[in-house]
């Protein structure tokens, strides 16, 4: 593995050699290396592109990584894994995709994950999406995200992409069944002419189930942001959707709420919220010693935090 390759991994898995667990790296359309332990088994499937990742019953405090980076100009992959969690589990799982495009053609990785929860199992799920390279050649994401939770069953998924993506296009779905939980926390920076779309939609339909999502993004300059969030309240649930955003420069923002309750019991709320950065906030910056600019950045990066 290159330096280029390393960098990538650092990115968007915090990895700085090979991690401890079970993982499966894989570098411009190849495994580059695969570990199963006792618990966590990973197999490539056999019709398609992608892996089956299959998590014992009662495993607890185990991580698997699943890192993908492209290097390569011009490639261009879809990726089908898929997890099944067992019963009473409680584990870690890392995601999230480098590109590196330094030529003139698109780079582009599409990563479609299942995820099947077993009954009163922890989820902590991170996915991170980074692009960089001085090419003409877009950086490309388009992730599909499916979630189906068993019985009080927990999930925390945390989404960031805040560097180098020039397009991407985001679907999560969640369907939970009684007392299931899922927080779901996007984070996302988009600048120049880049482009983002994030659909995220959770279907309640077991009672006392309840979801949590959470978005907080930046749009500068002549980028554009859409972000949908819709929650079926299908028994007696608790639902809650949050969008905050800061816009800049010539950016566009859409924030598109849909609640629908079929049970009157169902409890869903949306709060939304666009603007631009205060000037007093900026002010208070400068006098510190930090430039317009530095100031700008320090602010945008704690609200992405």
């Amino acid at each position: 593995m290159d330096q280029i390759q390393k960098t990538l991994l650092e990115e968007i898995a915090d990895l700085h050699g090979v991690p401890a667990g079970a993982y499966n790296i894989r570098a411009n359309g190849q495994m580059a290396g695969r570990q199963s332990t006792a618990n966590i088994e990973i197999v490539t499937k056999e019709d398609q592109s992608g892996i089956d990742i299959r998590i014992k019953p009662g495993t607890k405090h185990e991580s698997v990584h699943i890192p993908v980076i492209l290097s390569q100009s011009g490639l261009t992959e879809v990726v089908y894994n898929d997890f099944y969690v067992g019963d009473d589990c409680d584990v870690m799982i890392v995601a999230g995709c480098g590109i590196h495009n330094s030529g003139d053609q698109a780079s582009e990785h599409d990563g479609i994950h299942r995820f099947f929860i077993g009954k009163n199992s922890r989820i902590r799920y991170v996915e991170k999406h980074y692009g960089e390279g001085d090419g003409r050649g877009e950086r490309i994401f388009n992730p599909v995200t499916e979630v189906t939770m068993d019985e009080g069953s927990y999930v925390e998924m945390e989404m960031v992409q805040i560097k180098g993506v020039d397009s991407t296009v985001r679907k999560t779905t969640a369907t939970l069944a009684a007392n299931a939980r899922i927080i779901v926390k996007e984070r996302l920076l988009t600048h120049g002419k880049q482009m983002a779309d994030s659909t995220i939609e959770v279907n309640l339909n077991g009672e006392d189930a309840s979801a949590n999502i959470i978005s907080r993004s930046v749009a500068k300059e002549e980028s554009s942001q859409k972000f949908v969030s819709i929650i079926h309240g299908n028994s007696r649930c608790a639902g809650h959707s949050e969008c905050d955003s800061i816009i800049m420069g010539n950016a566009k923002i859409q924030a598109i709420p849909q609640l629908t309750a079929n049970d009157p019991d169902a409890a869903l709320i949306h709060e939304a919220a666009i603007g631009k950065i205060a000037g007093e906030q900026i002010i208070k910056l400068m006098t510190l010693g930090l430039t317009e600019e530095e100031a700008e950045a320090q602010i945008v990066n704690g609200f992405l935090r």
